[in-house]
């Protein structure tokens, strides 16, 4: 069956955000008394930013604030951080184009959407996409597939003619609990995982992507 859509997700995908992510709970739960040489981003990598704080406070207790208003720390520091750190990972914006010349385009991502719109802005990206959707508003995050499944249904393209861009383990997993085709674009401490090697084609980064590989599996070519 030929694709007719594509579903990118961000973070770590098309902006080079995980390490400021990272570098944001080194410091804020630092600051909450949880030890820097455990914060770990691979351990929580793709889940809601409040799954993250329930984590780290069921391991390491904190008095104070409130897990929303943490939550509401970090958001607001990865924002800062992108917009004064981050940039735009090598390929994105040729896949981005490549992508939308075969079909319609959409964003599936477990970042909260005002952030997700806030940073797409700050590239020049947000205007790219049909839709952009958030696993924030979803009953579950990855890997579980909701995210991926309305951005399909917004589109109103049937899931298994969705093909997916992730780079970590569980969007990979999402991706394809939702019988869709997957490109996994991992960090190199994520090439081993096991979910890694459940992905149709595994690139070491966008700039890799064959525009006739993508012709292979898309109804439409560019003329």
């Amino acid at each position: 069956m030929p694709l007719a859509a594509t579903l990118f997700d961000m973070d770590g995908l098309l902006i080079d955000s995980e390490i400021l992510w990272h570098k944001a709970e080194v410091e804020i739960f630092g600051a909450l008394g949880i030890p820097f040489e455990t914060i770990d981003a691979r351990k929580t990598k793709g889940a809601y930013v409040d799954e993250v704080v329930k984590y780290w406070r069921s391991i390491y207790p904190w008095t104070g604030p409130t897990n929303e208003e943490v939550v509401r720390s970090l958001l607001s520091r990865v924002g800062e951080l992108v917009r004064t750190e981050g940039r735009l990972l090598p390929g994105a914006e040729r896949t981005i184009a490549l992508c939308a010349e075969r079909g319609p385009i959409a964003l599936a991502s477990s970042t909260p959407k005002p952030l997700i719109v806030a940073l797409l802005d700050h590239f020049g990206l947000r205007e790219r996409f049909a839709s952009i959707h958030s696993a924030d508003v979803e009953p579950f995050g990855k890997p579980h597939p909701g995210v991926f499944l309305s951005a399909a249904a917004a589109l109103g393209v049937d899931p298994t003619k969705c093909l997916v861009f992730e780079d970590s383990p569980a969007g990979t997993l999402a991706g394809k609990a939702g019988r869709m085709t997957v490109v996994a674009v991992p960090v190199q401490e994520d090439r081993d995982n096991p979910a890694i090697a459940l992905a149709d084609l595994v690139l070491n980064s966008l700039e890799d992507l064959d525009p006739a590989w993508l012709d292979e599996r898309f109804s439409s070519r560019p003329s």
